[in-house]
C-alpha cells in the first residue's frame, strides 16, 4: 500500500523584477497553501521596497556627497591625494568633507569665491593644497581663508598665488597678506541694507503722516473761515430782511 506524504509548500523566490506576480490576481487567502504563498511574496516584496528607497536616496543626494571610500564623487583620490581641481567647484557645490587622512589637497582652477569656515581645519595630515586660479572674493568670507593660511609654515608656498578678484580695491592682492581693517571694511552684511531700507521707509512714512496732517490743518482753517463768512452772510441777510420788514 502505497504511503501518503503530507503535502509541503515549496518555498519559491521572486526577485524584485518579477512583474508577473504583482501583476497576477490573488484570490483571498482562505487555504493554508494561500496563506503561506502570500507569506513567501511578502518577504520578497520587502527587500524590494528596500531597494528602491536606497536608489531613491542615491539619485536625490547632491554630488558632494561622499563615496564609500570617503572620497568625495567630485573629486578623483589616489592615495593621500585629493584631485578636486578644474571642475568647475563653485563654494556651493564644494565637497563638505575631504577624507581624514588626506595629504594633498587640489582644489585650483574651479570658481570658488571663499572656503566654508572649518572646511581644513580637521585635515591634520594634510601638507600641501593648491588655492589658485580662482576667483576669490576679499569681503568677509575670505577671513577664514587668510587664518587658514596665516597659520600654515613658513616653507609653506601655497598662498603665493592666492589674489583676490574682488572688490575692485583689493584686485590682484595676496589674501595672505590683507590687514583684518581693509577685509572688513569690504563687508557687505544684508541686514545693514534692511536696516537702511528700512529707515527709508520709516522716513517716507513719517513724511505722508506730516504732510496729511498739514493737509487736515489747511482744510480745517479753510472750513472755519468759510463758515464764519456764511454765517455773517446769513446774519446780514436776516438783519437786513428784519429792518426793511420794520
Amino acid at each position: 500500500m502505497q504511503q501518503l506524504r503530507p503535502h509541503t509548500p515549496a518555498t519559491t523566490t521572486h526577485s524584485c523584477y518579477d512583474h508577473t506576480l504583482l501583476l497576477r490576481p490573488h484570490t483571498p487567502a482562505t487555504t493554508t497553501h494561500n496563506r503561506e504563498e502570500l507569506a513567501v511574496m511578502m518577504s520578497g516584496f520587502l527587500p524590494c521596497v528596500t531597494q528602491l528607497l536606497g536608489l531613491l536616496l542615491l539619485l536625490l543626494t547632491p554630488g558632494r556627497v561622499q563615496g564609500s571610500s570617503g572620497c568625495p564623487l567630485s573629486c578623483s583620490c589616489h592615495g593621500g591625494q585629493v584631485d578636486c581641481s578644474s571642475r568647475t567647484l563653485t563654494t556651493s557645490s564644494l565637497p563638505s568633507h575631504f577624507p581624514p587622512a588626506s595629504i594633498e589637497l587640489r582644489l585650483h582652477d574651479n570658481q570658488l569665491t571663499t572656503l566654508p569656515n572649518g572646511l581644513l581645519d580637521s585635515l591634520s595630515s594634510l601638507r600641501s593644497v593648491s588655492l589658485h586660479g580662482n576667483p576669490w572674493a576679499c569681503d568677509c568670507g575670505v577671513l577664514y581663508l587668510r587664518s587658514w593660511l596665516l597659520k600654515q609654515p613658513d616653507d609653506y608656498t601655497g598662498h603665493s598665488n592666492v589674489t583676490c578678484s574682488s572688490p575692485p580695491g583689493l584686485r590682484g592682492r595676496l589674501v595672505v597678506y590683507l590687514a583684518e581693517e581693509e577685509v572688513l571694511e569690504s563687508c557687505h552684511y544684508w541686514y545693514c541694507d534692511l536696516a537702511l531700507a528700512s529707515q527709508v521707509v520709516l522716513f517716507v512714512f513719517l513724511a505722508m503722516q506730516v504732510g496729511l496732517l498739514a493737509a487736515v490743518v489747511v482744510f480745517l482753517r479753510r472750513f472755519e473761515r468759510l463758515s464764519g463768512e456764511a454765517r455773517r452772510t446769513t446774519e446780514e441777510s436776516f438783519t437786513g430782511g428784519v429792518g426793511a420788514y420794520e
